[in-house]
């Protein structure tokens, strides 16, 4: 959610990331993958345009994402495959709560417990 004057776009589908919830970059920031100094250098991508990470929600309220080839969590590891569904649910459930409390964006990475 970097380019304020432009909106938030999706780098990949081109339409506007409308909230924190839909947004890849603020999940990967909240899972560790991104710094918080590189939110506003980062693109933003809705979590649906980003099937390799998405096929990881596993969860009652998010439609499952079939990723197939390569990089398709049935090709992979099963043990990488539970860590990584862990820890993306995890963090897309995250991301509700912190617009539910009203944290602050230091706030909201996932504790290392």
């Amino acid at each position: 959610m970097a380019q304020c004057d432009e909106g938030y776009l999706c780098e990949v589908c081109q339409g506007e990331v409308d909230e924190i919830v839909e947004s890849d970059l603020y999940l990967s920031y909240v899972i560790g993958l991104v710094k918080f100094e590189d939110l506003t250098r980062k693109p933003e991508r809705h979590i649906l345009c980003n099937p390799l990470q998405a096929q990881f929600i596993v969860h009652p309220d998010f439609e499952p994402v079939v990723v197939e080839g390569a990089f398709a969590k049935c090709s992979l590891d099963p043990d990488y495959v539970a860590q990584q569904e862990s820890l993306v649910t995890r963090g897309w459930l995250r991301l509700r709560e912190v617009v539910a409390l009203g944290l602050p964006v230091n706030e909201y990475p996932l504790s290392r417990a």
